[in-house]
């Protein structure tokens, strides 16, 4: 098939001393058929050149473009705005080593309005955005203009952006693409998929019953991947790390450049200050998370792009696939959470498809070397825990519906036909559709006495349209589904006398975000932990929290950021159980989880193949009931919230719980474990499928999180803008605005679009509702209850979760240890 690439293009590769790879001349070929293709490949394997191949062959045969412009040619989308601009720079290499005339641009939200402008009455042959980019092009009157000639649309890390709102933007924007520019293909790239056939529907108008091709990139070298063993014990929680941090340092030393990957921002602030206090050699390590400033972002990938860092301590911000110069090492600190989170992070190490990538897992705990050797099991036979498809959120398709009418007005019956052709919304019924429509036009039934909820109205023609500028002003200033708490820049500034609030006005540069909530609790003079640095909190000065730098700091604080942590996956959860269950397995497990669990063997109980424990046992005057699901702290959250009513009905007055990943613990003044004997299916009632219908509905109906649910939901839906011209609501005024929507939803509309949107992302998402329901199912007549007098060494991880100090650094790790220590002695005594 070389006979499809032009001369001058073999010529490059042999220059390279490259050939054209069999699945970059396939892919060649059915862009040229005009053929829509899912690729999946491995790492090294070209997938980004394979993507865009076919274009640049477009392109270069078209000749030099007109004065004006050929128009747009191929769009490229991204999740991340670090990988549209990585991919640029890599795609511009060949560009201007074979002299090509194509233009090629990035669009960001850091792009400047000047050059935005330009690139709509001027578009360039390539342009490389993100989803919310898309949307704010195709919602302007240019948007057919622009994309009239569009031929080709390239979706990388296609398994990233499906399984989010952002996926359900993007495709109801590719449905908006396709009525554009009937003859578009699209190219789809990625190297984790568990159901091709799911990805293969969504790069395809639906209707038609038709699938997008696929190509699947066999073989590429094994990874080689192992746990971090450190030669002692574990602690039985915590999830910082400590411990490992020397031999973290240590690996970073033996290697040309390090990706430490954390699970959260929190941790990224707390693993970068332990390397840097441990570096005597000054050796160049960064830190990188997307909280910090884009200016000290691309600072950090410059440096690492030329290999001037020894190490780069991150989070999610650089899992995806860019190419990092010599990386040739990856730790990942904590638990991986999922077996393809996990493989995503070791593809950063060695971008060369014939040689192994290298990586450690680190667990900070023992329950996480369980997760760990799960993690690992499953690469070994290569299983995918991506999750399953998504059905539409319909707070998306009401931004999507106002974005429409901001572009041009609509036909109801044209765009509902147009949204169906839409992977996530092919099965959106008439009712819901109109519904929604009638949401965007009036707030619904009982907000349409206020004029401000009217975004659009119907003419004598009978299109809809947005009802004037400043209702698309305000869409454009708050388009996407990337919710986050207020957040304040944190900028440096200077301290006149030295004492904590004498600011000078003259303000410096600034730092990055953090939430609005975290600075609001602190006073002047506290410290924290920052951008790699410890700061001293001065003042809060309009949308901005001013800070000097400090050298030292009394317990500073670490910023934590909600939703940061990750659930542990379905499919890992299963591996755990299946690990734990199989005592002849356990002799793999290091740093003491072997003998853990051996000992809670002899002095409790190890459950079966399908079955959930429960211990329960007296201790300090209170009775407890510790469950072992394995089935994610969200679920487990949500599972102590409606156990604790079920035993306040029971009379046994519960005092709290708490949850981790791996299970729940609930304390009472009554006693759980004689209740339990004294009446045999107690436990199996208490755990009753029946929970989640009345229980949730009431507990829904009260409960802060399920207004935190709603309240993205609402700003989503253009309910409540967050953004508006000239200033930003603060997080108290936005969420006193929905929570009296709310209320009043709740009580006359109970079946509002917003609420029924709220329930939906409670039943995947904050609650994990439907895994909690899955798992009812699971354990129902599978229960094995052991009544104790003690707590149990599996149970003591829980314990040490109730009232734990939110502090870090030496001290609070002493005090974990104690209690630890005392706990372990009471559980074997």
């Amino acid at each position: 098939m070389d006979d499809l690439l032009p001369a001058h293009f073999r010529e490059w590769f042999a220059s390279r001393g490259w050939a054209p790879r069999p699945h970059q001349l396939e892919l060649l070929e059915r862009a040229q058929d005009d053929r829509s293709t899912l690729l999946v490949a491995p790492t090294g394997a070209g997938k980004t050149l394979a993507g865009f191949l076919p274009s640049l062959v477009d392109l270069a045969a078209a000749g030099p473009a007109p004065l004006k412009g050929r128009g747009l040619h191929t769009l490229y989308i991204s999740p991340l705005k670090a990988l549209a601009i990585d991919v640029a720079r890599n795609v511009e290499t060949p560009v201007r080593e074979m002299d090509l005339p194509i233009r090629i641009e990035t669009r960001t939200g850091d792009t400047p309005p000047a050059k935005r402008k330009r690139q709509v009455e001027r578009p360039p042959d390539v342009l490389m955005t993100t989803p919310e980019q898309l949307a704010l092009m195709l919602a302007s009157p240019s948007a057919s203009e622009l994309f009239g000639g569009l031929k080709r649309v390239v979706l990388d890390e296609l398994h990233a952006l499906v399984t989010s709102k952002r996926g359900d933007l993007l495709s109801l924007d590719l449905a908006r693409l396709w009525a554009i520019a009937p003859g578009l293909s699209t190219t789809g790239l990625s190297a984790t998929v568990r159901e091709p056939d799911a990805l293969r529907r969504y790069l395809v108008p639906q209707g038609t019953g038709s699938i997008a091709d696929v190509i699947v990139v066999e073989g590429g070298a094994e990874p080689d991947i192992r746990m971090l063993d450190l030669g002692h014990d574990l602690p039985l929680a915590g999830h910082l790390g400590p411990t490992a941090m020397p031999a973290i340092y240590e690996l970073i030393s033996q290697h040309k450049t390090t990706l430490v990957f954390t699970n959260t921002r929190f941790q990224a602030e707390y693993t970068f200050q332990e390397l840097w206090r441990l570096n005597d050699d000054v050796l160049p390590i960064a830190i990188h998370h997307g909280s910090l400033d884009v200016e000290q972002r691309r600072r950090v990938e410059a440096a690492m792009t030329a290999g001037k860092l020894k190490a780069v301590v991150c989070t999610a911000t650089l899992d995806l696939g860019i190419d990092w110069g010599d990386v040739d090492l990856v730790v990942n600190v904590g638990a991986p959470k999922g077996a393809s989170r996990i493989m995503q992070r070791i593809g950063r190490a060695n971008h060369r498809m014939d040689e192994p990538s290298k990586a450690y897992l680190a667990p900070t705990n023992r329950f996480e070397i369980l997760e760990c050797q799960a993690a690992l099991d499953a690469i070994a036979v290569a299983a995918q825990d991506t999750p399953d498809p998504r059905i539409g959120a319909l707070d998306v398709l009401a931004q999507h519906v106002l974005g429409r009418a901001c572009a041009e007005p609509f036909a109801l019956e044209q765009l509902y036909e147009e949204i169906r052709q839409a992977a996530p919304y092919a099965g959106l019924t008439w009712e819901d559709f109109e519904a929604v429509v009638d949401f965007v036009a009036t707030g619904g039934y009982s907000l349409r006495a206020y004029e401000r909820f009217a975004k659009i109205r119907r003419g004598p023609d009978g299109l809809w349209r947005v009802r004037d500028g400043r209702v698309a002003q305000q869409y454009r200033m708050n388009v996407g589904t990337i919710t986050e708490a207020t957040m304040l820049k944190v900028r440096l500034s200077r301290s006149s006398s030295g004492k904590p609030g004498a600011v000078v006005p003259r303000r410096g540069r600034v730092l990055g975000e953090v939430e609005e909530g975290f600075v609001e609790a602190m006073s002047p003079g506290d410290t924290f932990i920052f951008a790699g640095e410890i700061l001293r909190f001065e003042a809060i000065h309009e949308d901005e929290a001013l800070v000097t730098r400090t050298t030292a700091g009394t317990d500073p604080k670490i910023p934590a950021y909600a939703g940061a942590k990750f659930p542990l996956s379905t499919f890992l959860a299963e591996r755990v159980r299946g690990l734990l269950a199989h005592p002849s397995e356990w002799h793999r497990l290091p740093m003491g989880a072997d003998e853990w669990l051996h000992q809670q063997q002899r002095r409790s109980v190890i459950p079966e193949p399908g079955e959930m424990l429960i211990e329960t046992f007296p201790r300090q005057r209170r009775h407890y009931l510790v469950a072992f699901p394995f089935e994610g702290r969200l679920a487990h959250q949500t599972l102590g919230m409606l156990l604790t009513r079920r035993l306040e009905r029971a009379r046994l007055r519960p005092l709290g719980f708490v949850a981790n990943d791996y299970g729940i613990a609930t304390w009472c003044m009554g006693d759980i474990g004689a209740r339990a004997e004294a009446e045999p299916g107690f436990l199996d009632a208490l755990f009753g499928q029946d929970m989640l219908g009345d229980d949730l509905e009431e507990w829904l109906a009260e409960s802060a999180m399920m207004k935190r649910t709603f309240r993205d939901c609402a700003v989503i839906a253009g309910l409540i803008e967050r953004n508006h011209l000239g200033e930003r609501k603060t997080r108290r005024q936005v969420t006193i605005s929905t929570d009296l929507v709310y209320d009043v939803l709740r009580r006359h509309e109970p079946d509002h679009i917003l609420l029924r949107a709220a329930r939906a992302d409670a039943a995947t998402g904050l609650l994990d509702v439907k895994r909690l329901g899955a798992m009812l199912a699971r354990i129902k007549g599978r229960i094995r209850h052991k009544a104790l007098d003690r707590v149990s060494p599996l149970a003591i991880s829980l314990i040490l979760e109730i009232g734990r100090e939110s502090v870090i650094g030496e001290a609070a790790d002493e005090i974990l240890a104690e209690a630890e220590a005392m706990l372990l002695e009471e559980a074997l005594a």
